[in-house]
Formats: C-alpha cells, sequence, structure tokens
C-alpha cells in the first residue's frame, strides 16, 4: 500500500469511511474495551497521561476508546478519509486534544522503543506483504514502555476470502473490503511472535475464531486471530474477557 493523497481514487477505504453510517461502527475491539475497563489509563503504574499509537485506525472506534480512556493517542492510516472521521468523531466527543492523525503507511512509520503504554494494530498487519509484516511487529513490540499492553487482530485462513484452506473452501459471504487483506496468518502464527522470547510479551489472552460482521456492507463472516499481550513483568488488573471472577461489589 502507498501513501494516500487527498483523491479519492488512491484511498480504498474511502467510500466505507465517507458513509454515514462509518463503515466498522463506534463500538471498540471487544478485548480491547475489556482491557481498558479493568485498567483504563489511571493505574498507580503511570505518573503522566499514558501514550497510544493505533496502527491502522480506520474511522477511530478503538482510538476513541483509548482517549476516552486517558491516553493519549497518535492514529495512524493510509485512508485520509479515515482519518478526516477520526477528528470529527473527537471532536464531538471533546477528545480532540488527545488524538493526532497521521497519514502514513505503517511500514515506513518510525516508532522509537520504549514510548507507548498502548500499542493497537487490528487488522493492519494482514493488510501489508507477508515479507514486511514481521518487522512491523518487531517495531510494534519494542515500541512498548515496562508497562506496556499490545493488542492486534487479523485476519486467518480460516477467512472466506482467504487463498488458502480451509477458507477457500467457504461457501460463507466474503467482506466487501476483502480486497484490502493480502496477508491471511496460518494457524497460531501471531501468538508464535508474541510468544518468541525477543518479542518480551505475556500473553494475557489469544483467539482464533469465526465472527460475523454486520458493520458494513452485506452481512459476511471473517476468521481472526485476536492477541492481547503486555510487557513481561507487567501485572496489571486483568480479569479477563469477559471477567471470570469479577470484583465482589461493595455496598
Amino acid at each position: 500500500m502507498n501513501r494516500v493523497t487527498d483523491d479519492p481514487s488512491n484511498d480504498f477505504f474511502f467510500e466505507a469511511y465517507d458513509r454515514e453510517n462509518i463503515a466498522y461502527g463506534m463500538q471498540p475491539s471487544p478485548e480491547l474495551a475489556a482491557y481498558l475497563n479493568q485498567t483504563g489509563a489511571k493505574a498507580s503504574t503511570y505518573t503522566q497521561r499514558p501514550k497510544a499509537i493505533d496502527l491502522g485506525a480506520g474511522a477511530g472506534r478503538d482510538t476513541l476508546a483509548l482517549a476516552a480512556a486517558g491516553y493519549d493517542v497518535t492514529s495512524v492510516d493510509v485512508s485520509e478519509r479515515g482519518l478526516d472521521r477520526i477528528r470529527e468523531r473527537a471532536e464531538r466527543a471533546d477528545l480532540s486534544e488527545r488524538i493526532q492523525t497521521v497519514v502514513c503507511d505503517v511500514r515506513e512509520l518510525s516508532m522509537e522503543a520504549n514510548v507507548y503504554s498502548a500499542v493497537i494494530a487490528t487488522t493492519v498487519l494482514d493488510h501489508i506483504p507477508e515479507s514486511d509484516a514481521p518487522a512491523v511487529w518487531n517495531k510494534m513490540s519494542a515500541s512498548l514502555t515496562d508497562h506496556g499492553m499490545l493488542y492486534a487482530q487479523v485476519h486467518t485462513t480460516e477467512d472466506p476470502g482467504s487463498n488458502q484452506s480451509p477458507g477457500k473452501e467457504s461457501d460463507q459471504p466474503v467482506s466487501e473490503t476483502a480486497g484490502a487483506v493480502i496477508n491471511y496468518f496460518r494457524p497460531n502464527q501471531l501468538v508464535g511472535w508474541a510468544c518468541d522470547p525477543k518479542s518480551k510479551l505475556r500473553v494475557l489472552r489469544y483467539e482464533e475464531r469465526l465472527e460475523w460482521d454486520t458493520t458494513h456492507g452485506a452481512p459476511h463472516q471473517h476468521g481472526k486471530a485476536v492477541l492481547l499481550a503486555v510487557r513481561q513483568g507487567f501485572h496489571p488488573e486483568w480479569f479477563g474477557q469477559p471477567a471470570a471472577f469479577p470484583r465482589p461489589e461493595q455496598d
């Protein structure tokens, strides 16, 4: 994918993000929402407002949730129209001062080490060539602080849009934006990266699943891998998603 301009013809997602009902909706990824609800950005581990980066931010569902939880967020995407919608939504929610947007291909993005308390990559590692994805992953994991959280979501070979088995044999409907996915992850591939000692991560949650998406276009099915991890040695108040044993309510 190349750096985009204001020309809609160069923006694959322009039409999806230009709609009144913006593609992918307003609700953040459920695993990320659970983490933010339980930990937020007000934990005693933070001495100042923490920084987050949302790679492939789209129209901002995860960005806005991070900002509302107290993070200063950098939203990165190749879709200028998506970033426009983030700015619109941020203004309406009175969150503009916490969000900055950057039009950039994630492969070209510089990410300093030990900067971000949250690194989000919702369906972006699967939108770049397989040969480039490990280098982006390495930048992501290296950029985490000692109290950092990493959330990643990718399409897998189970997806009906995949050119590999078992997805290519599926008779389920395919997403209208499936053409943007060029790197379908194999079983356990994403969690394998997280468990590599070089990543210095501790996995809180990993799941491979089929899911239905009704947030854009006709209802369609996805195969997804979802990863929530933190820096090794960091132990936030994480009770699961949903919380298996939630805190008792106080009288």
